[in-house]
């Protein structure tokens, strides 16, 4: 078996891939004609949203997403963390966490969606000198 897609519940699905191809270099994918469901391109790995109403419609009970309080985080990684903050930030990301080099070798940064989910922007992790 191999992790085939995350689902994350969204208001609207289709503003969501649209911030997140402007601020992470991601392609959208499928997108239901409805606009209820959608997909961005990140590689093996595909990216989904789904918008609560469907969910609650299902018989779902979505929570909302709190950065601040989080239960889990998406990773973008790059080798340049700075200018691909620069960007997310620029497409409306929140900035939670200026770039930082960490102990184990990555450079981190964070900030948050318009839905309020946490997203690392990092580089791959080298060995310390």
């Amino acid at each position: 078996m191999h992790l085939k897609y995350v689902i994350l519940y969204v208001e609207s699905p289709r503003e969501t891939i649209d911030f997140y191809c402007k601020a992470f270099d991601v392609e959208a994918g499928l997108i239901t004609e409805g606009g209820d469901y959608g997909e961005v391109k990140t590689g093996e790995t595909t990216l989904s949203f789904s918008s609560i109403e469907l969910m609650k419609n299902l018989g779902k009970n979505p929570s909302q997403a709190d950065a601040s309080n989080p239960c889990f985080e998406i990773a973008f990684q790059t080798e340049d963390v700075a200018g691909n903050l620069a960007k997310a930030l620029a497409a409306g990301a929140e900035l939670v966490q200026e770039v930082k080099d960490e102990p184990w070798g990555q450079t981190t940064s964070y900030v948050k969606d318009m839905n309020g989910f946490l997203i690392e922007i990092c580089s791959p992790v080298t060995a310390p000198a």
